[in-house]
């Protein structure tokens, strides 16, 4: 051979292997797509956060490349197979539910108990997304695993899937992931259609002080109510009530602000970063996708109609100077502290006086518990 014919051949070689000769239309799409979700994060806020980590791995997921150079996701010695074993393997999310309990001040649940009982009515979004994708043809382990999107909670979604149904990971996550972003325009339209002017405007009392001693007790009885009832939510709330003791317990500051702070960061950006990677187009645009996101806006829409519709119903049933404002019940799904923001806006917008923050803060972290409740009995009836 010639060394003409040598540099030739080298440089076909070469051209092929580029990604301009392995791109195909669903790869510019899915590119267009991380795009949107950055310029989402960046020009509108977002989540930024959840959304330029996810959007950019959306982008390096979609590169084309000739398969066996392990460099994607979906091979087995590539970095970016061996970082996704986080969530395939379900490491990271009880990572993340460290560093929520370390941050998650419970003061609001304890000192208004009853509370908790909206964040346990708005699940009432993953049972009912599960019964409408079991009518639509999926298998109980894959509805199961549709259907926790409507907690709002991305890594329970994550966590769920990766133990029932490995294949739809990958949307389920990016699904989750986005309605979480999507919390402050979904949920005011819903919360305005169910609610009248005069309820809008409900002050409630404030809460009681709550002592130390109870911020201490409560994440230990926690910790044994829920997971005598569900053992196999023990990797999501043992890592939750364990975060919240470290940050209650006064003597452990420095573990506390590593959970909520170093390591709470580093999985994140892992976390976005695969989750983001797994919409490799060759296996995620798909009609099941597609379901999976129609069923995912759902059950969120639902799970909010859920807790402000209780919160209602709980009002029939208390005097008139303890009504709960029905805006709180959208904070019932488990989107921390943004589903609280929202009723705390809303309410301030028919009444400037009337702060609700602190009050949503009770039924936002309950439905914490509650779709990690959820995630359990689910996983302990379908594994």
């Amino acid at each position: 051979m010639s060394i003409g014919d040598f540099i030739v051949n080298n440089l076909e070689t070469f051209l092929n292997l580029t990604g301009v000769a392995q791109c195909q239309y669903e790869n510019l799409l899915m590119i267009a797509v991380g795009a949107l979700f950055i310029w989402l994060a960046i020009k509108h806020n977002f989540e930024p956060l959840l959304l330029v980590p996810i959007g950019m791995g959306i982008i390096v997921g979609n590169i084309p490349f000739v398969p066996g150079m392990e460099v994607g996701l979906y091979e087995e010695g590539s970095v970016l197979n061996i970082f996704y074993q986080g969530v395939r393997q379900g490491w990271y999310p009880p990572l993340i539910f460290l560093g929520i309990g370390a941050m998650t001040d419970f003061s609001a649940l304890i000192s208004n108990p009853k509370l908790i009982l909206i964040g346990a009515a708005a699940q009432f979004g993953i049972f009912g997304a599960y019964m409408i994708a079991l009518a639509l043809g999926f298998e109980p382990n894959q509805a199961a695993s549709i259907a926790i999107i409507g907690g709002a909670d991305g890594p329970t979604a994550i966590f769920l899937s990766s133990k029932l149904c490995p294949s739809f990971l990958g949307a389920i996550a990016v699904c989750a992931y986005s309605y979480m972003a999507l919390v402050p325009v979904l949920q005011p339209v819903v919360m305005r259609l169910l609610t009248t002017k005069k309820e809008r405007v409900i002050k409630m009392k404030p809460g009681r002080q709550v002592s130390q001693t109870e911020r201490i007790l409560f994440p230990i009885i926690g910790l044994l109510l829920t997971t005598f009832i569900v053992p196999s939510g023990l990797p999501l709330l043992g890592m939750l009530f364990f975060g919240n003791l470290l940050k209650e317990s006064g003597k452990t500051d420095r573990l506390a602000k590593t959970a909520t702070n170093a390591l709470n960061n580093a999985i994140v950006i892992l976390l976005g970063l695969t989750v983001g990677c797994s919409t490799q187009a060759s296996v995620f645009l798909t009609i099941d996708t597609i379901k999976i996101f129609f069923l995912g806006a759902l059950a969120f829409i639902i799970a909010t109609a859920s807790g402000v519709l209780f919160v209602k119903f709980m009002n029939l049933f208390l005097s008139k100077d303890n009504q709960i404002n029905p805006l709180i019940g959208n904070a019932g799904v488990s989107a921390v502290p943004m589903a609280a923001r929202i009723s705390n806006n809303l309410g301030l917008e028919y009444d400037r006086h009337n702060f609700l923050l602190m009050h949503a803060m009770g039924p936002n972290v309950g439905g914490v518990i509650g779709s990690a409740v959820a995630a359990g009995a689910l996983l302990g009836f379908l594994s």
